[in-house]
């Protein structure tokens, strides 16, 4: 007899699973035969673990199989198929072979067909459904004299401020708890379209006498306002230089599905400070820790059109759909399910020439930041020095057309590792030969050479205080002249 290994049982193995082996290990050999549609299958070989002892070794004898169980080394080479066979209990008289393939058809396949059926069910309930919410959407619309929008009844006199207050201490994320940002949604009118972009329209709403912005995404960029909901229901991502999450939701309209994101609305969209910016993607890119902390996130669609300027001129970062995460705890890094890789005209390199380490979140930061220093570009041309001020222009606009391609950003940032222009008179303003400085320091060629998020806001907040200072001293000399003139006269 041979000699057990690990305290397994050596048995024969003979059957379609052996391939060329003659025999296998485990805690169980077995023998078994099955009649079926293509005939007598005999097998013999090994079981391993608790549960699959159970349920082959507990299996009686039915009309068309048959199993046998032993614990000895090759104490399954003794059972033949003939031997199993006669296990087989006799059909009924009168009942055909076939009644048996019948039967195993019937248990393999009537669970398939008992699901199909259910699911079947189940769409042509959620399209019923679905019909009798959109037959009660258009008769509010009627009722109330809603503007192209969607209103339902009131849900009670909880004000804006309100539910934001009660979102940020409820645990909840960012927005407000998932059921009243559906109720929240569906009371929204919608006022004028603000703006359009690849994603869809951004319109001006109403709710409960307050404007709101609502980002319609179409159908086809499901993916896309999918992961913006997931990134702004992040808990703890509320901020002042983070754009203001209220709802998400999905409804009808005109025949076609909308996706509809809800946030704050600011009048002022585009350029803003350098310096709130800078606080809110510190912001994103710093990981809370704790039970109810949030994740490192990474924009990777930073450009001047996603940040959105607040009547108090204060910066609010937005546009989240293309985010990446990342916590170290179990150092996980996810990326969405999202294809868009961002705007050709503030790619990074390493993005354009495809070297990105796409498995390390540090590089996505890194992306964001060569993204700032363009951002950063673009609020100096609209800076007063000296009386002069540029017009308003988009990065690289003098090296790429209007709509560039991914190989004309390629050619320009990567090959000839150009950067936008920088006018002379930037240098003669200390505030602005400041920023030129800073700014470069985000275009290093190299990605790990290049600011944190971090540094630039302490060398922002440095040159305002040096600003400031300066002010300060302006102010004093000023103060200083104006009293000796007093005390002489």
């Amino acid at each position: 007899m041979l000699e057990c290994l690990y305290g397994q049982l050596v048995c024969l193995c003979d059957g379609p699973t052996c391939l060329e082996a003659t025999q296998c290990r485990g805690t169980r050999c077995f023998s078994s035969v099955k009649v079926g549609s293509n005939g007598v299958v005999f097998e013999r070989g090994c079981l391993q673990g608790p549960q699959k002892i159970r349920l082959h070794c507990s299996t009686a004898p039915s009309y068309h199989q048959a199993i046998f169980c032993c614990s000895q080394d090759i104490c399954n080479s003794n059972t033949t198929r003939s031997s199993l066979m006669s296990l087989l209990p006799s059909a009924p008289e009168g009942e055909p072979v076939q009644y048996r393939v019948e039967t195993l058809a019937l248990f393999v396949l009537g669970p398939v067909v008992v699901l199909v059926l259910l699911s079947v069910v189940s769409v042509l309930a959620c399209r019923r459904l679905h019909h009798g919410r959109l037959q009660r959407l258009q008769e509010f619309d009627t009722e109330q004299g809603a503007i192209d929008g969607l209103i339902t009844s009131n849900v009670g006199d909880s004000t804006l401020a309100d539910l934001l207050d009660h979102s940020c201490t409820s645990g909840s994320g960012s927005g407000l708890p998932f059921l009243v940002q559906r109720t929240v949604a569906r009371q929204i009118s919608l006022v004028e379209c603000v703006g359009k972009g690849r994603y869809g329209e951004v319109w001006r709403g109403q709710w409960q006498g307050e404007n709101v912005a609502v980002k319609i995404f179409s159908s086809r960029d499901e993916k896309s306002w999918f992961r913006e909901t997931e990134i702004y229901n992040t808990v703890l991502l509320r901020h002042e230089n983070i754009l203001g999450f209220m709802a998400s939701d999905m409804t009808s309209r005109n025949s076609s599905t909308q996706l509809w994101l809800i946030t704050h609305y600011h009048e002022n969209e585009g350029l803003a400070m350098a310096a709130s910016i800078a606080c809110g993607l510190v912001h994103l890119h710093t990981e809370i820790f704790g039970t109810e902390g949030k994740p490192a996130i990474a924009h990777r669609d930073l450009k001047s059109k996603n940040i959105l300027v607040t009547k108090e001129l204060r910066c609010c970062i937005a546009d989240l759909g293309l985010a990446v995460t990342h916590s170290q705890a179990d150092n996980l890094l996810d990326v969405g399910n999202n294809p868009k890789v961002g705007t050709k005209r503030y790619m990074a390199p390493e993005v354009l020439d495809e070297t990105i380490q796409t498995d390390c979140f540090d590089a996505y930061k890194r992306v964001d930041i060569w993204a700032f220093g363009l951002v950063l570009w673009e609020i100096a041309r609209r800076t007063y020095s000296n009386g002069i001020v540029e017009d308003y222009k988009p990065p690289f606009y003098d090296q790429v057309p209007n709509d560039p391609s991914f190989e004309d950003m390629r050619k320009v940032v990567c090959v000839e590792q150009q950067r936008p222009f920088i006018p002379n008179r930037w240098f003669s303003d200390p505030t602005l030969c400041a920023l030129v400085k800073l700014m470069k320091e985000c275009w290093y060629q190299n990605p790990s050479a290049r600011l944190t998020a971090l540094r630039i806001k302490k060398t922002l907040d440095k040159i305002h205080s040096s600003l400031e200072k300066g002010k300060s001293h302006e102010r004093s000399l000023r103060q200083l002249q104006h009293d000796s003139q007093y005390k002489v006269s």
